[in-house]
């Protein structure tokens, strides 16, 4: 197959509308749909990660007009493949954690995309993270309750967001990956390099330590998750302990709800269903961060008293 006038080989996608394909040097990526996002947005956004001392895919060649760009190839290598059978995980994660220290450093969040446009990073707004949670009502929510139960959980779990989202204490001052997850870390010439950015945001600084630490695609102990929190907070954290851990807690259960939505509309809307085997860990994620606490006084006790795996 020929794409920009090179011989290519398609590449199994990920969650998003993009296709990848391969040349011998490069990766190209065609998007039609949402292409500022997929293409100038995500050019903008390695710009500010490279820029900032974190690797990131460069821009080798871009066709807006045809709908894709080139950026170079960083291998196979993911986060996950390099865990996969690992028994001690906590040396490799420990590297990662510092990535996401470096992450967290950058101040600069506006760079130019390919067109020379200017382009600044939004900020995560509750009004966006509530949006995302609610994609658990909508897609997730009916797959398993009645038509007449579900207009009743909808209201339920939609306060139950609102009063999360208004717990949150820390501002939104730092870079925000939001997929910082172990097939979105990439290993290439012994340096980790961070892909598919372009949603990136300036977010609550325990974001992306949540997404790491309950990522659903790794299963982990709770004793290494317990690590990695301590490793981070002891080693960089310079703000409040509790509103920290109050913000983590609250943002990887209103995440993981979020993920319920995506995997259940990846499924009935664009037929892959791979997706779903994710879903009953991504349940026990969500009674592991909700098993204690007043906040989620409400929504424990509607997950204890209903089935909704």
């Amino acid at each position: 197959m020929k794409l920009n006038n090179k011989k290519v080989t398609k590449l199994e996608g990920d969650a998003s509308e993009r296709k990848f394909y391969r040349s011998k040097n490069s990766i190209i990526i065609f998007s039609k749909k949402n292409k500022k996002k997929n293409l100038l947005i995500y050019d903008a956004i390695n710009r500010i990660l490279n820029s900032g001392g974190i690797c990131a895919p460069r821009l080798l060649k871009n066709n807006y007009k045809k709908n894709l760009i080139e950026v170079n190839d960083l291998g196979d290598v993911t986060l996950l493949k390099l865990l996969k059978n690992r028994k001690n995980k906590k040396k490799i994660f420990i590297k990662v954690l510092d990535l996401l220290f470096k992450v967290q450093k950058i101040k600069k969040f506006y760079n130019k995309d390919f067109t020379g446009r200017k382009y600044k990073m939004a900020r995560y707004s509750k009004d966006k993270l509530l949006k995302e949670a609610y994609l658990f009502n909508e897609w997730y929510l009916p797959r398993k309750l009645s038509k007449k139960k579900l207009n009743q959980f909808k209201k339920k779990f939609k306060n139950i967001f609102l009063r999360l989202s208004k717990a949150i204490k820390l501002p939104d001052n730092v870079f925000v990956h939001r997929d910082f997850h172990v097939s979105n870390i990439m290993l290439k010439q012994k340096k980790f390099h961070l892909i598919d950015s372009q949603d990136a945001v300036i977010g609550n600084p325990a974001y992306d330590l949540a997404s790491l630490i309950d990522d659903v695609r790794l299963k982990t102990s709770n004793s290494l998750k317990e690590e990695m929190f301590n490793h981070f907070t002891k080693k960089y954290l310079n703000r409040d302990l509790k509103k920290f851990e109050n913000d983590f807690l609250i943002l990887s259960v209103l995440r993981n709800f979020k993920i319920l939505g995506i995997f259940s509309r990846l499924a009935k809307r664009d037929n892959k269903n791979r997706y779903l085997k994710y879903i009953p860990y991504t349940w026990s994620l969500i009674k592991l961060r909700t098993k204690n606490g007043k906040v989620f006084d409400e929504l424990r006790f509607i997950l204890n008293n209903n089935k909704f795996i």
